[in-house]
């Protein structure tokens, strides 16, 4: 998708904040922390952020997980909160735990496997991130849009929720 409404970092379109349901964040470790930042920031970077049917923004976004439920709290700079979506993860149940098992392999791999391996995992990592931000599009249609870019981070923060550890 392109950047509807959202010229440059300036439009209206877009998320200008996000924040983790603080009790929604499980035991972690260092890589899923780097990823979980390092994901928020890019969202802020670069972002397309739509409610449907409304023209608010910039937006301010709260992610939890709320008895296995991904719980999106929008809200503005003024209105702290305008619509709470809450989304079944059972379509993510699997490919969160396909993601985290070739996410393992991959850190491992990048302390001494060659080249070749760690490429292969990576595009498997890639493409098991491709269909979980597609089923995250999916999900929020007709409630929020977002283009690719965005969805990919927030499947990243959503699997960075879901970390048991």
């Amino acid at each position: 998708m392109d950047d509807p409404g959202n010229q440059g970092n300036g439009g209206t379109a877009r998320l200008i904040a996000i924040l983790l349901d603080t009790q929604s964040i499980r035991r972690s470790n260092p890589n899923i922390d780097h990823e979980r930042e390092v994901a928020i920031f890019d969202i802020l970077d670069a972002n397309t952020f739509m409610l449907e049917g409304r023209d608010e923004g910039p937006y301010r976004l709260t992610l939890g997980i709320v008895e296995d439920r991904l719980v999106l709290s929008i809200g503005t700079e003024t209105v702290e909160t305008l619509v709470t979506h809450v989304l079944s993860l059972s379509p993510l149940r699997r490919l969160i735990k396909d993601y985290f098992i070739v996410c393992d392999s991959y850190y491992d791999a990048i302390r001494s496997a060659p080249p070749s391996r760690i490429q292969s995992i990576d595009m498997g990592r890639r493409a098991l991130h491709d269909e979980g931000s597609r089923i995250l599009i999916e999900r929020l249609k007709g409630k929020i849009t977002v283009d690719n870019g965005t969805a990919r981070r927030l499947f990243t923060l959503v699997c960075a929720l879901h970390w048991k550890g």
